[in-house]
């Protein structure tokens, strides 16, 4: 049993398969996945898990140079926007709109779907390097 770090298998291999400019997804239980994107399920009921509490773990193992929010967070869900911006610096940060977040989801590697609810609780992040 892995000690420390991420325990969901699925999850953990993805971060593991990673390579430089790799993106992955972390979603509110409402983004769409595109088909034949990997899908990868957390969400077990209304805010369980949640968007912080998803990222937070993520970035205990994942090395971001670049990341995407819409410009919709910052207005919408300021709180978060500025939770996200905390958690992500000093990765460089890019701001598109909802309907450019949806086609770019369509790149990543996965899409990992939280419980969270808080409307434009998403984030493309974009693996980088320890070296």
């Amino acid at each position: 049993m892995k000690k420390i770090g991420v325990i969901n298998s699925e999850l953990s291999r993805v971060i593991s398969e990673l390579g430089h400019t790799d993106t992955i997804v972390i979603g509110d239980c409402g983004l769409p996945i595109p088909p034949g994107i990997r899908r990868i399920d957390l969400a077990l009921k209304r805010g369980v898990p949640g968007y912080l509490e998803t990222l937070e773990t993520i970035l205990e193992e994942m090395q971001v140079e670049r990341y995407t929010v819409t410009m919709e967070m910052e207005e919408i869900s300021p709180e978060l926007y500025h939770a996200t911006e905390k958690l992500l610096t000093p990765s460089q940060e890019e701001r598109v709109t909802h309907e450019q977040f949806k086609q770019m989801t369509e790149r990543a590697r996965a899409v990992i779907r939280t419980g969270e609810c808080t409307p434009y609780a998403n984030v493309i992040l974009q693996a980088g390097v320890t070296f």
